[in-house]
């Protein structure tokens, strides 16, 4: 199979090809895989470099929001695994136009392509946000969407027109929805990453609001196995959740990454909480798991500690990306 990755050079496209090419080969049946990525702040080569040399590799720099370029690269691809986006809510809440335009605008342009190409597969990468908040229980996949940020609005919009496009067009689309995420070459802008990175070098790590909002952290390799299933196996024109069944309160998760890295307390700095901050998130599995046979694999408690150590150990990866995101503020 020839598989078109948008955003393959991201924290969660670079898993899903470099597990497809090289830690799990079971998985990929011979697939060969074309990275196209745009290379920005969140992009980064070498996320590839495990598979750099592969010959079923290779990667074009390009915008999905390109649609000549999108033409040329998709051209000859049995199947779209679109991770492509901006995805950081903070920044959303401060600028929300580059969202509407990649998350939106973009996936409109590779469901166009992927329709000319006859594509026999699009499946669209997605997230647990653009339910909102819920207080008790989980969302199943027939929960209607009901954002509460622009990213989040921004990405529902991404899943309703690839649906749209199953329902009008006939284009074999599937969705997969994820809750938070968390592993190795994780950008250090999100929660886990920023705050491990934060305490090695002493510095402060700021908690919003009382830390109670509740998080299910799913092990990037855990999702990445949930969306091969999906590319493999899964119904068109279906939703499909992919859960790690660890729900923790960002306070909890502070006090684990507090002791991980051998800081107490002080090193936290309670801030402001977000605008629009949702509660809890929470996704029931039930249909992967029946359907598809999914279940996540690494516990919490390993997958963390083992985190930890992959960024004690590579410095020299996110070492420039931090300087890199303090010129950008």
């Amino acid at each position: 199979m020839r598989i078109f990755v948008t955003g393959g050079a991201g924290f969660i496209g670079s898993q899903f090809v470099r597990a497809l090419l090289a830690e799990e080969p079971a998985v990929s049946g011979g697939a060969s895989v074309t990275v196209f990525d745009k290379l920005t702040y969140a992009g980064n080569l070498a996320n590839l470099a495990p598979v750099a040399g592969h010959p079923g590799y290779r990667f074009v720099q390009g915008d999905i929001c390109d649609a000549e370029a999108v033409d040329r690269a998709m051209a000859g691809h049995d199947a779209v695994v679109h991770f492509a986006a901006e995805t950081h809510v903070d920044r959303s809440i401060v600028r929300s136009g580059p969202f509407v335009t990649t998350n939106v605008l973009g996936t409109h342009v590779l469901l166009d392509a992927a329709r000319k190409h006859r594509v026999r597969r699009f499946l669209n990468v997605s997230t647990d946000e653009v339910y909102g908040s819920i207080t008790d229980g989980s969302w199943t996949e027939d929960c209607p969407p009901a954002p509460n940020s622009p990213y989040a609005a921004s990405k529902a919009g991404s899943d309703l027109l690839a649906l749209s496009y199953h329902r009008t067009h006939g284009l074999d689309v599937v969705v997969t929805r994820c809750s938070n995420n968390y592993g190795w070459y994780h950008f250090p802008e999100k929660m886990i990453p920023l705050f491990i990175t934060h305490l090695m070098d002493g510095r402060k790590v700021p908690l919003y609001g009382d830390g109670s909002h509740v998080r299910d952290w799913l092990h990037v390799s855990d999702h990445c196995r949930g969306i091969a299933l999906a590319l493999d196996r899964g119904r068109a024109g279906e939703v499909y959740h992919i859960g790690g069944g660890a729900e923790v309160s960002n306070k909890e998760l502070t006090s684990m990454l507090l002791e991980a890295t051998g800081q107490g307390w002080d090193m936290v700095e309670h801030v402001a909480d977000r605008k629009g901050h949702d509660l809890r998130y929470s996704l029931d599995i039930s249909k992967i798991r029946k359907e598809l046979g999914y279940e996540p694999r690494i516990s919490f408690a390993d997958g963390l500690a083992a985190t930890v150590r992959w960024y004690g150990d590579n410095r020299a990866w996110w070492e420039p990306l931090k300087r890199k995101a303090a010129l950008m503020r």
